[in-house]
């Protein structure tokens, strides 16, 4: 497939639940047992057989050798920036305009930060609303939509000194996917081994109830209250108009609340193919999942109608394993099938003359990104 600029074109905007989607069925209101399991305790048989795959494949950090074009392959720590400007001028026009902040420090560095910040902005075109986010991490943290100008100053007297941010284009669709794309070096063309199709939840006003109220009455909200309450403090008590709809969660991330299916039954081949264009623009790039925003998802199946949010190399993940009808073993299945991958196609790089990142370096870009995640803001 010939990259082209099918993109360019203005995408609808809509605020009906769910718009250009696939309907949802019941079961969506359920959550799976392990979705919000302790990090540590979920991801330890995981751990286990990577600590297998390294022995197999002669190298602990060979998943930092899978995108030699992409900082640590992408596997933690790396820039959104950095990864979005690995694509060629001609494939641009399929990503959702973005720029790079810096959070100044000392004395007067909040107001240099939005000087440079508006700057930006208007030598970009960007305009109110888009959206906030950390250039580095990952899960939805510290994400957030900015529709004013103190919004922005808010932001950015939250961030933390000497990082960077993001400020891009808010694509107002209700569609959103994660795909995930592998090829090994020596195959003509990759596949998409996953498609998440991400759901954002709401609840309708009925004229009596607080919003409150609402969350708590709703079968799936009111599971994971704690996700909705504090992002939505100042209407909580706030009687909700008889049909209007409130959006509950904005980052298409599960653990702030989205709710993920399986799609993996609806890739296509031409879907594979306009993913496979954009990734070989990316040079030495063979695994990673691509964010997308649409409008209609027929369009998305046929190659057409998407915007690129974010680029997630390495360490992202076949995401469609949050879907609340996957079971444990199938997510396990899943996962250990991409590290399989990881780390084949990092050894079969190492001998093309790639060199994967020290486990020293590793740890550190590890520390930094961690560090750095506790001092962002509260993601809406």
């Amino acid at each position: 497939m010939t990259l082209n600029s099918k993109t360019t074109l203005p995408l609808p905007r809509t605020n009906a639940p769910h718009a250009g989607m696939p309907a949802l069925d019941a079961s969506a209101s359920r959550v799976s047992w392990f979705e919000f399991a302790p990090t540590h305790l979920f991801y330890t048989p995981v751990a286990l057989y990577c600590g297998w795959l390294s022995l197999r494949h002669m190298g602990l950090t060979l998943p930092t050798n899978t995108n030699p074009a992409l900082p640590y392959s992408g596997l933690v720590g790396e820039s959104k920036y950095t990864v979005l400007n690995e694509l060629e001028e001609n494939a641009r026009s399929w990503v959702a305009p973005y720029v790079r902040c810096m959070r100044w420090r000392g004395e007067g560095g909040n107001a240099k930060t939005l000087e440079d910040a508006q700057e930006a902005l208007e030598t970009s075109g960007l305009t109110m609303p888009f959206v906030a986010k950390p250039d580095i991490g990952m899960r939805g943290a510290g994400v957030q939509i900015v529709k004013t100008e103190d919004d922005l100053k808010a932001y950015i007297e939250a961030f933390p000194v000497g990082a960077n941010f993001l400020l891009q284009e808010l694509v107002g669709e209700e569609g959103e996917a994660g795909v995930f794309y592998v090829r090994h070096p020596e195959q003509a063309k990759g596949r998409i081994i996953s498609l998440t199709l991400k759901y954002f939840p709401r609840v309708t006003g009925d004229g009596e109830r607080t919003l409150r109220q609402l969350i708590h009455a709703d079968e799936r909200a009111g599971k994971l209250a704690h996700l909705y309450l504090d992002r939505h403090k100042d209407r909580l008590n706030e009687t909700i108009p008889n049909g209007e709809s409130i959006r509950l969660a904005f980052a298409g991330n599960h653990c702030r609340g989205t709710i993920f299916r399986n799609g993996n039954d609806q890739i296509t081949e031409a879907m594979t193919d306009a993913f496979d264009a954009l990734s070989k623009s990316m040079g030495e790039f063979y695994v990673g999942r691509f964010d997308v925003r649409f409008g209609d998802f027929e369009a998305l199946q046929r190659g057409e109608g998407f915007k690129i949010i974010e680029i997630n190399g390495a360490g992202g993940e076949a995401t469609h394993i949050w879907d609340s009808r996957t079971t444990l073993p199938q997510a396990y299945s899943t996962l250990m099938q991409q590290f399989g991958h990881l780390y084949a196609i990092g050894a079969k790089n190492r001998r093309r003359g790639h060199t994967p990142t020290p486990l020293s370096k590793l740890i550190k870009a590890w520390w930094r990104e961690k560090t750095l995640t506790k001092y962002y803001p509260a993601t809406h």
